[in-house]
Formats: structure tokens, C-alpha cells, sequence
């Protein structure tokens, strides 16, 4: 099967995304910016997103924050309709409705890998496990990774 990539502003292409997910279709993406860091990378790492059913704390969502602006972040807390985010590479929290969430992540495909990283698998549920609750001490991780880290080991594109 031959694939042809293109690249789009986000303010075009997320919202197309969207109405395919509403749909009821899967969609790959791929992931741009570095607020996701130090696990998901700029430009190298893919989402594999379908319509929310029932979203969560921990879950990694599309969401739209403002009229026009997307994020793919996680869920750190949900009362009532409204939702906090935070990508894991961000110490701020955004937040929106639960209306607003737009996709939910069923997977990531890491470092060029094939196979998925399924966000329902032991692995991301330690992960995110881990993740969530050094959230006091994570300015320093990321502090870390981005001064040493990233020089010694520079993440390759694909």
C-alpha cells in the first residue's frame, strides 16, 4: 500500500479530523509540538484516534481548548463537565468541556515502530501511572531531558 504524507496547518486539518472521528473512522495522526515530551516526540510520533465514549483521568485526548485550537494532552481531572489537561511535557493546566473533547487515543506508534503502543496495555497504564504522580518533581525531569538529555541522545525524525 503506497502512502503519500502531506502537511497541513493544524487550524485546517484538525477540524476534518474531527468530522472523520464523529464519523465513527480511526484515524493515524501525527503528532506536532513538543508538549508531550519526553515520551512522544515532534514530527516522529503517530496517534491512532477514534470518537471518546467515555473519557478519563489518565486518558490521552484531542481536545479543543478554544474555538479553533487543538491539543492532544491527558486527562488529570474531570468534575462534572469540566475537563483539565496537561501534556506531559507542560506544567500548566488547559481545560475545556467534555463536549469539547474531540478524539480519544486508543495507541501511539513510537519511535518509527510498527506496532502500537495501545494507551489500554500494562505498559502505558504504568507509565502514566508513574508520569501523573511525579508530577511535583517533573519541572526538573523536564529541565533534565531538555538540557542533557536531548544533546546526548538527539530524537531522530522519520
Amino acid at each position: 500500500m503506497n502512502c503519500e504524507t502531506k502537511q497541513f496547518a493544524n487550524a485546517l486539518l484538525l477540524p476534518e479530523i474531527v468530522k472523520m472521528l464523529n464519523e465513527g473512522h480511526t484515524v493515524t495522526l501525527r503528532l506536532r509540538g513538543y508538549s508531550m515530551r519526553p515520551f512522544l516526540e515532534d514530527n516522529r510520533d503517530k496517534a491512532l484516534l477514534t470518537r471518546p465514549t467515555h473519557p478519563k483521568v489518565g486518558d490521552p485526548v484531542l481536545a479543543e481548548i478554544q474555538p479553533g485550537h487543538f491539543v492532544l494532552h491527558r486527562i488529570v481531572a474531570i468534575e462534572g463537565e469540566n475537563v483539565t489537561l496537561r501534556g506531559d511535557g507542560n506544567l500548566a493546566d488547559e481545560h475545556c468541556l467534555l463536549s469539547d473533547v474531540k478524539g480519544a487515543v486508543i495507541g501511539f506508534y513510537r519511535k518509527g515502530r510498527q506496532q502500537l503502543d495501545r494507551t489500554d496495555g500494562l505498559k502505558w497504564r504504568i507509565y502514566s501511572w508513574f508520569w501523573m504522580n511525579l508530577y511535583p518533581i517533573r519541572r526538573y525531569l523536564l529541565a533534565f531531558h531538555r538540557r542533557i538529555w536531548l544533546k546526548v541522545f538527539k530524537p531522530k525524525t522519520i
